[in-house]
């Protein structure tokens, strides 16, 4: 497909929805790549005080947790990853994958989505579907500056073909506000939320924004289940904890799920 023929990223329209904050990113727009998280982890762009973002029109390997494979069309969907970097000599905090959910959330809603949902610990839900999927990989340490990756796919407009596989069904803009908005705009608004939050958990940690968080818990008060751990786990999801570890009611008692190679699920 020509790129004339969908809505391809451009660098004008961005910085236009970034507004005073255009200054803050780097961006690289791309018409295709294979991952963009793989691409950033593989070439680390210097520090020089930016944020630096790649994205792509399309992505041929795409990747999702746990070996799973994002998958992509041409205007199909809005596929980036950008390099945050932290204080020199600090630990990367946890709970990165929650607020970059919770990003995605506040510019859906601006956008004007209803029923925007948040799963632990790295989809965004509408009404139950999955709309968006957050994938944050952590660069090697050794005496460089702190940093992740945080890679995100947000669902346009799938094509009437696309099958995708999700436990509780997918969706994308274009059926939950009746026309998907461009995919420029979107990335420029998805962004200035993560630099806001981020700055605040920068300063404040997880725990300034977990409130938000809960409020928009898709599975808050449900029985569920965990994938993934060595023993089988289920029991009542009773929401995040300060390092945003996931808390679940037990017959033995309240347990702490660390993120890591699980997966949850409704029982």
């Amino acid at each position: 497909m020509d790129r004339s023929d969908y809505d391809a990223l451009d660098a004008g329209a961005v910085a236009a929805a970034l507004g005073d904050l255009a200054d803050a990113f780097s961006l690289v727009l791309l018409a295709e790549c294979d991952s963009t998280n793989s691409r950033l982890l593989a070439q680390l762009p210097p520090d020089d005080g930016r944020v630096h973002v790649l994205a792509a029109d399309v992505q041929t390997s795409g990747r999702g947790r746990r070996g799973r494979v994002w998958q992509s069309w041409p205007g199909a969907s809005l596929t980036f990853s950008a390099l945050w970097r932290f204080a020199p000599g600090s630990p990367v905090p946890a709970g990165l994958s929650l607020v970059a959910g919770l990003a995605v959330a506040r510019a859906l809603e601006e956008l004007g989505v209803d029923g925007v949902q948040l799963k632990w610990p790295n989809d965004v839900l509408v009404h139950g579907r999955k709309l968006a999927g957050i994938l944050v990989e952590l660069t090697p340490g050794r005496g460089r500056t702190p940093a992740a990756v945080v890679g995100i796919g947000v669902n346009l407009s799938l094509p009437p073909d696309a099958q995708v596989e999700y436990a509780t069904g997918v969706t994308d803009l274009a059926e939950c506000l009746g026309r998907a908005p461009g995919a420029s705009q979107l990335l420029g608004l998805v962004l200035v939320q993560l630099h806001r939050l981020f700055e605040v958990y920068a300063a404040a940690g997880f725990s300034a924004l977990r409130g938000a968080w809960q409020q928009r818990n898709a599975f808050a008060d449900l029985p569920v289940s965990i994938i993934g751990e060595a023993e089988a786990l289920s029991g009542t999801c009773a929401g995040v904890d300060e390092d945003g570890a996931l808390l679940l009611h037990t017959p033995e008692g309240l347990r702490r799920v660390l993120s890591g190679e699980v997966s949850l699920r409704l029982a």
